[in-house]
């Protein structure tokens, strides 16, 4: 049995101090994973139903059956996970900032860490997933192939697009922004974004205005801490 609470990892990064650490559950005896940036905490192996109905949504809207597909944001890999257990999945490439999010994982330190890096289908990319798709040197979201496209592109990095963790983020979340985007994905491909707020209906309409059969799925999950049930926001936007 591991210990009550464990600090894993505590790294200075560019965007400030992030931690790992795991803890248990004194109602069921399982590990609980965190992840906080500063006094932050930014996911939790305890609240994975966003992050796997982000993939399980976008993909749901994909057709064929050798896919190629990007993830934004690596976090504790339950996004990247759940698009490698499609079977139509040939490729992933999943884009971090932060060098010390994938070192966990190719350390093992994390659960699903070790799958994930040693998938042949799956590549783990430092990069600023921002920058690679709207920066002035932008090259897109594999930087073994400039330009690439994709069939899906699967985004869980900021709060919302109200509520970014940089401010160089926002310019993504505009229409310039989204068409940057959307030069990245292959005709009929789909751009999946998660959300931690409500729908947002001004961000739907500057994303109806790029993409075409845009939708916001409203996810409800268990929420032990607070009691109840708590949600998420799954975007979907088709490139015409």
């Amino acid at each position: 049995m591991s210990a009550r609470f464990e600090e894993i990892d505590w790294q200075e990064t560019p965007m400030g101090e992030i931690s790992l650490r795991r803890r248990r559950d004194p109602s069921t005896g399982e590990d609980v994973y965190e992840v906080k940036l500063g006094d932050e905490f930014l996911m939790s192996s305890l609240f994975t139903a966003g992050e796997i109905a982000l993939t399980e949504l976008g993909l749901g809207k994909t057709s064929g059956d050798e896919l190629d597909v990007a993830v934004g944001g690596l976090g504790l890999g339950y996004t990247a996970q759940a698009a490698l257990d499609d079977p139509r999945v040939r490729s992933l490439v999943v884009v971090d900032a932060l060098g010390e999010v994938i070192d966990w994982h190719r350390r093992g330190l994390v659960p699903l860490g070790a799958g994930l890096a040693g998938s042949p289908r799956c590549r783990l990319v430092q990069g600023d997933f921002f920058a690679m798709v709207t920066g002035p040197d932008a090259t897109g979201l594999d930087p073994e192939e400039p330009g690439r496209r994709f069939h899906a592109i699967l985004l869980d990095v900021d709060h919302s697009p109200r509520h970014v963790l940089h401010p160089s983020h926002a310019a993504l979340y505009r229409p310039e922004g989204l068409r940057a985007l959307a030069e990245l994905l292959h005709p009929d491909g789909i751009f999946a974004l998660w959300s931690n707020d409500p729908p947002d209906d001004d961000f739907d309409a500057v994303l109806a205005g790029v993409f075409t059969g845009t939708e916001a799925h409203v996810v409800h999950f268990d929420n032990p801490l607070q009691g109840g049930t708590s949600t998420n926001t799954v975007y979907l936007a088709r490139k015409a």
